[in-house]
């Protein structure tokens, strides 16, 4: 079985304590930040130089990790199955799912083309916060973006994004939980790792 990566458009890359206006805010402030930062570099006639194309993927992950909490992506992607690994493959998987997920964004980013990202409202209830935005193409068309984020030592950190209602983690754990029943968790880990190894393109 080969590993269908989930398509993820520009915006997985961009991106409360009470319901207060202010405490609000902060949260799509925080998505704002994210997605400002990655436009800001791709739009950066300078990093779009090959030359500088090693530097750009650099700083693109290095903004994307500021919001995204991988850690608690991979463990929500490997559901049930967590609990019984071993901390060194829980390292291993996690280290691996942010390479997948860090490749796919990266040969996706090339293709923004002046997104508009609008943001409707965010939902939150006790640690919880769901910033729901709307991207608006070159050509008029439309489609939804929610960014999923709980609240980790008073950061908000994303742990899932959902693409025209299709959960990220949820259609990854699909698939994960698949292999592992058939064919076990060392398999995941080999397709893993050849599916990253492919992924990598040549700087």
């Amino acid at each position: 079985m080969i590993i269908k990566v989930f398509v993820v458009p520009f915006v997985l890359a961009c991106f409360i304590l009470s319901g207060t206006g202010m405490a609000m805010a902060s949260v799509t402030a925080e998505v704002k930040k994210a997605v400002d930062e990655v436009v800001k570099l791709v739009s950066d006639k300078e990093l779009k130089k090959s030359q500088n194309e090693k530097k750009k993927r650099k700083a693109l992950r290095e903004t994307i990790e500021t919001i995204f909490d991988y850690g608690e992506m991979t463990k929500r992607a490997i559901g049930g199955h967590w609990k019984e690994l071993s901390a060194p493959e829980k390292k291993e998987i996690t280290g691996l799912f942010q390479t997948l997920l860090e490749n796919s964004y990266a040969n996706k980013i090339e293709s923004y083309n002046n997104e508009k990202v609008i943001y409707l409202k965010e939902d939150t209830e006790d640690n919880y916060s769901e910033v729901k935005t709307k991207i608006l193409t070159t050509k008029r068309d439309e489609y939804s973006v929610d960014y999923r984020l709980m609240n980790k030592d008073g950061r908000w950190m994303v742990y899932d994004v959902v693409i025209e209602g299709v959960s990220l983690v949820s259609n990854y754990r699909t698939q994960f939980s698949k292999i592992i029943n058939n064919q076990g968790f060392k398999e995941l880990v080999k397709k893993l790792r050849a599916k990253n190894s492919v992924e990598i393109k040549p700087i």
